[in-house]
């Protein structure tokens, strides 16, 4: 009889283990990975002209662009920097809702 309610505890233990490591992947692992591809096609599509913000908040336009690398052109200069630093588009912030009313626009004429 001890035997088997030894065995039930392990049991009962192994599946709140299984569940909790469901819930982490659900609410914690698979977001990032998610968001870790967005970043990476993000990256993959920059291109010359493009106004950026890097994470650390400089703001600049794409002159040159390799690789791993691309220069930025400041008010104060240009910059080198990795493409990995960059986090937003500032051109799609700024101007993203503008395009829409005026494909709305010209939708109506």
């Amino acid at each position: 009889m001890f035997f088997l309610l030894q065995q039930n505890s392990i049991a009962n233990t192994i599946w709140m283990f299984a569940l909790i490591f469901i819930i982490f992947y659900f609410f914690m692992i698979r977001p990032q990975i998610r968001k870790q591809k967005i970043e990476k096609k993000f990256q993959k599509n920059l291109k010359k002209g493009n106004n950026i913000v890097t994470n650390s908040g400089i703001h600049g336009k794409i002159i040159v662009i390799t690789d791993n690398f691309c220069v930025l052109e400041t008010i104060t200069g240009k910059i080198k920097f990795e493409k990995n630093t960059i986090s937003k588009e500032l051109t799609q912030l700024r101007y993203n809702n503008n395009d829409e009313d005026q494909k709305k626009e010209k939708e109506k004429k």
